[in-house]
């Protein structure tokens, strides 16, 4: 005869068993999917799309998009950075890939880019979860969250260019051409994000103006 521990087992190990198979077919299709970078990228843009068309719906969870951009900002850090820093180790860019390199040396982030990917792509869909729950719709006044977000990523861009040019590297490997294609990808996405806050900060002070 088994007892009420028997009973919790057999009913735990149904579940532990779908999550076992879950988890490995997520992992396939993740590993699938790891050759695929354009398609990964596209399907990250269709899901960033839908959280902001779903912040822009309800009008609120501010707080959360302001969250997400500054975890999006980290990851991006990361990603324009060399595995090794030179100013830490006290290198002298000599082992990261310069212009006027004789020897062909690949430029190895400290995020590479399926991890800067996954992450970027998960942070959107846990954002876009959080927004089904009216605790995390703080009240704030949401331009001012997206100034000081501005004048953040120009201030850390400005920093992570001025330590590219004293270090002599550019973050892009071109010893592939299928590296140089992904790279030139990525930084298009970048440069259109970038387009579309400009466009943010101008509404911004036309708003201000007429007020």
């Amino acid at each position: 005869m088994e007892g009420p521990g028997g009973d919790a087992a057999s009913a735990v190990a149904p579940i532990a068993k779908w999550r076992n198979d879950f988890s490995r077919a997520f992992q396939y299709y993740l590993d699938r999917s790891t050759p695929h970078p354009v398609q990964r990228w596209l399907g990250t843009l269709a899901v960033a799309a839908v959280y902001v068309l779903r912040v822009y719906y309800v009008q609120g969870f501010y707080i959360v998009s302001y969250g997400l951009g500054i975890y999006v900002l980290n990851l991006l850090i990361g990603f324009l950075s060399p595995k090794v820093d030179p100013e830490l180790e006290g290198l002298d860019g000599a082992s990261l890939p310069t212009k006027g390199s004789d020897e062909f040396k690949p430029f190895i982030r400290r995020l590479p880019e399926f991890k800067f990917w996954y992450s970027i792509t998960k942070a959107f869909c846990i954002a876009f979860a959080m927004t089904f729950f009216s605790m995390f719709d703080v009240p704030v006044f949401w331009p001012i969250l997206l100034c000081y977000w501005i004048v953040l990523f120009v201030l850390t861009m400005k920093r992570q260019i001025l330590h590219m040019i004293k270090y002599k590297y550019v973050p892009i490997s071109i010893g592939k051409q299928v590296s140089l294609k992904l790279n030139l990808f990525i930084y298009f996405i970048l440069l259109l994000s970038l387009f579309f806050l400009l466009k943010a900060t101008s509404f911004i002070k036309k708003v201000q103006t007429k007020k």
